[in-house]
């Protein structure tokens, strides 16, 4: 699904019906904006909340959905306001992309209360669009939901699980 002039520039693994199956899938990541980071990915995991989804086990997956919420990977691009990483740096992405930032729970850390917090994936995102997660080629994060990984750290086996959250 392509809007006019937008280019499809990532490509995913997608469930497009409660069957759970997965297919090639080709879509849009939202523009880099100044405080976000996009995000080469390299390697994921899997938990049961991704099956849950991608079978729309409760009863409200929007479908095509892109799971893989255990997101690691190489920093590609960074927007003009991010201080905290540089491109190639190592860092992880769990279960949210961003928030309103402004309100008391995320004042004190407690964006899962956020009304506004916008999960990593079957989310309203910043320009509207439906987030799609890490089973993809890359992501576009805001740098607070991003986590750095030391670069001798095992990404896949033991990184990838530190990210498995829940958002309940």
């Amino acid at each position: 699904m392509s809007s006019e002039g937008v280019k499809e520039d990532c490509l995913g693994w997608a469930a497009r019906d409660p069957s759970g199956l997965l297919s090639h899938y080709k879509f849009s990541r939202r523009t880099v904006g100044s405080d976000d980071v996009s995000i080469r990915i390299t390697h994921w995991g899997v938990c049961y909340a991704d099956v849950a989804w991608t079978r729309n086990e409760l009863g409200h997956s929007k479908y095509p959905l892109v799971p893989g919420r255990e997101i690691v990977g190489i920093v590609k691009e960074v927007g003009s306001s991010v201080r905290c990483f540089k491109v190639g740096d190592h860092v992880g992405v769990g279960t949210y992309v961003n928030s309103c930032r402004e309100c008391e729970y995320c004042n004190d850390g407690l964006e899962v209360q956020c009304e506004k917090v916008v999960l990593t994936f079957d989310g309203i995102d910043a320009d509207g669009t439906v987030t799609k997660e890490g089973f993809s080629s890359h992501i576009v994060v805001h740098e607070r939901y991003s986590f750095r990984i030391p670069e001798n750290y095992p990404m896949v086996d033991l990184a990838a699980p530190l990210l498995c959250e829940n958002e309940h």
